[in-house]
């Protein structure tokens, strides 16, 4: 009888990862397709150019309006390789490499992410405005806190540089897949630590620990978990854990609403902010000054008039 119950219980994880995947799948694959059609079409140069007058503004040769453009477009780690094919023997300080790297990290990957925000209860428009929006702020405000006070002025020191991305249509097809499969793993993990945590009687504790920081957001406790998973391992991941609660009435789409845009500033915080570091970048810049921002523009989203969420959504208390 226990073998069986412990059966049963492993064969529901399978099925409710299989669940949120198939519902990941069905937005990332044609915002994947989307994106790698527009990089065909010169979309990223394209952008680019319209983004290197910014840069100026930002205190960064306009050449990095071509690494943002790509990061916008595809991921980091793709803005990474732009990065030094166009910087070359160029040198940067600590200052600009930072700016830079709060545009990469705030703002990247948003078809693949946008699509997956959207499907949670973002709209479009929300994604953009925060995510784009939120960068050039967050850049231009450390800008003039480094310029001003001369700080971070020296050239800053590459420890890592990322290997050329093959390229042709079967080598990305293939890279894909292997991403895309390891998505599940990582989501069937995911659940079987929620489990556990569950089981232990720890996921409580967690609960217990977020709810003044959540409170302050005026994100409601039934956010704790997927909110955790996206700040550490980012947004899709979250998203996904976020639509299997509010489409199970667990979380409702307020909730989900503040939280994806807290995800949408500030995720994945280990992979994509060691990403940047080994650029050179500086620590309290690309970490701590993010965070802060996070939570001061979801705070203030909070706290304005009911009426302009999208929707009409019930204010939880916390």
């Amino acid at each position: 009888m226990q073998v069986r119950r412990y059966a049963n219980a492993a064969w529901k994880l399978v099925r409710d990862a299989l669940f949120v995947y198939a519902t990941l799948l069905k937005v990332m694959v044609p915002a994947l397709l989307i994106v790698k059609g527009l990089e065909w079409l010169g979309a990223i140069g394209w952008l680019g150019e319209m983004l290197s007058p910014l840069m100026g503004w930002l205190g960064l040769p306009d050449a990095m309006g071509v690494v943002w453009a790509a990061t916008l477009l595809t991921n980091i780690f793709t803005g990474l390789v732009v990065f030094f094919e166009v910087a070359g023997d160029m040198s940067l300080s600590v200052a600009q490499v930072t700016v830079l790297g709060v545009l990469m990290l705030v703002g990247h990957s948003l078809p693949v992410e946008g699509a997956v925000a959207k499907r949670a209860g973002v709209p479009w428009w929300v994604t953009l405005v925060l995510r784009m929006g939120g960068a050039l702020a967050l850049g231009g405000i450390l800008h003039w806190v480094y310029a001003t006070g001369g700080l971070l002025q020296e050239a800053a020191e590459i420890a890592w540089r990322p290997a050329p991305v093959p390229e042709g249509p079967l080598a990305w097809g293939m890279a894909q897949l292997r991403t895309l499969a390891m998505i599940y793993l990582i989501i069937l993990g995911l659940m079987v630590l929620l489990a556990v945590l569950r089981h232990l009687r720890l996921e409580r504790l967690i609960h217990l620990a977020l709810a003044p920081l959540l409170g302050m957001l005026g994100i409601g406790r039934s956010a704790a978990n997927t909110t955790v998973i996206g700040f550490t391992l980012g947004l899709s991941y979250g998203a996904g854990l976020l639509i299997r609660d509010v489409d199970a009435g667990v979380m409702n789409r307020r909730d989900s609403f503040l939280a994806l845009c807290f995800l949408g500033l500030c995720h994945s915080v280990i992979e994509d902010t060691l990403l940047i570091l080994v650029l050179g970048a500086d620590l309290t810049g690309v970490l701590w000054a993010r965070l802060l921002f996070a939570c001061l523009v979801i705070f203030a989203m909070a706290r304005w008039p009911d009426g302009w969420l999208p929707g009409r959504w019930e204010r939880t208390r916390v």
